[in-house]
C-alpha cells in the first residue's frame, strides 16, 4: 500500500485525534447542510432524546442543539474529542442538555426504543451503513428519525484512479438509489436525500485543514509518519478536486416503521 493509499485508520489513533482535534470539523460539512437535514424532521420536543453517533468534537451537534429542543448525547471513541465537545457546550451554555460521552457505535448502551433522533454526520462508514442503519434502528422509537451524511457515487461509471482509491479506503461506497433501498430494506421510510455541496469540501473541510497541516508539520518535524498522514489527506483532496462531479456526500433521512 503506498503512502497516498493508506487509510486514515492505518494510523495511531491518539495521531489522527491530536490532527482532528485543531479543526472544528472533522468531515465535510456545515451549518446550512445540517439545518437543511433537520428541516426534514418533526415531531421533536423538550421531551426527545436525540444521539449524535461519531460527533467528533461536535461542530454539527452545537448547531443541532441550537435549533432543536429535548436532550442530545454525542457518542465518539476519541476521548479528547468528547473533551473539547463538553467544553464547547459548556462555552455554548448548552451543558443542561447537551452531553458528549466516550464509546463506539458498534456498541451502543441506550436503551431500546429509547431515542427520537439518531444523527451521524460523515461517520457511520466507521461500522458500514447497512449494518449502522440496522443495528440503530431497535434504539429508535416507532416514528423516530435517523439522519446520516455518507459516501456516495454520482454515477454508475467513473474513472478507475477515483474508483480504485474509494475501494481501498470503503467498499461499501455506492450509488445513490441503491443508499436508498438500503435504507428502505432496513425498515425506514425514505423521507429525504441531498446531495451536499461542494463548498462543504472546500470551504468547510479542505482550507481549515490545509492551514493545521502546516503547523503540524513543524510540530512534528523529521517524523515520517506525520508526513505520510499528511501526504494522505492532501492527496484526498487533490482526488476530489479532480474528480468531484462523480462522488461526494449525501445526506439520507429515514423514518423508522
Amino acid at each position: 500500500m503506498s503512502n497516498e493509499n493508506k487509510s486514515i485508520h492505518d494510523f495511531d489513533f491518539n495521531l489522527i485525534c491530536e490532527y482532528f482535534s485543531s479543526v472544528e470539523r472533522q468531515g465535510p460539512g456545515s451549518p446550512e447542510v445540517t439545518l437543511k437535514a433537520l428541516s426534514f424532521i418533526d415531531n421533536l420536543t423538550d421531551s426527545s432524546c436525540i444521539a449524535d453517533l461519531g460527533c467528533g468534537t461536535g461542530g454539527q451537534t452545537m448547531t443541532l442543539a441550537g435549533n432543536v429542543p429535548g436532550q442530545i448525547i454525542g457518542l465518539d471513541l476519541f476521548p479528547e474529542f468528547i473533551n473539547i465537545f463538553n467544553r464547547n457546550a459548556e462555552q455554548l451554555n448548552l451543558s443542561d442538555r447537551v452531553k458528549g460521552i466516550t464509546g463506539s457505535m458498534d456498541n451502543l448502551l441506550f436503551e431500546k426504543e429509547s431515542l427520537d433522533l439518531i444523527w451521524s454526520e460523515g461517520a457511520i462508514y466507521n461500522i458500514g451503513f447497512e449494518r449502522g442503519l440496522n443495528e440503530w434502528r431497535e434504539f429508535l422509537k416507532t416514528g423516530g428519525y435517523v439522519a446520516v451524511s455518507e459516501a456516495s457515487w454520482f454515477t454508475n461509471e467513473r474513472p478507475d484512479e477515483i474508483h480504485d482509491f474509494w475501494m481501498a479506503h470503503y467498499t461499501e461506497i455506492d450509488t445513490i438509489p441503491n443508499k436508498v433501498a438500503q435504507m428502505q430494506n432496513a425498515g425506514y421510510i425514505p423521507i429525504a436525500t441531498f446531495i451536499i455541496p461542494e463548498t462543504c469540501w472546500t470551504e468547510h473541510f479542505f482550507a481549515p485543514c490545509l492551514k493545521t497541516q502546516e503547523a503540524f508539520l513543524k510540530k512534528h518535524a523529521g517524523s515520517k509518519t506525520v508526513e505520510e498522514l499528511i501526504a494522505g489527506q492532501r492527496h484526498e483532496k487533490e482526488l476530489y478536486d479532480k474528480y468531484k462531479e462523480f462522488y461526494g456526500y449525501v445526506f439520507y433521512i429515514g423514518k423508522k416503521i
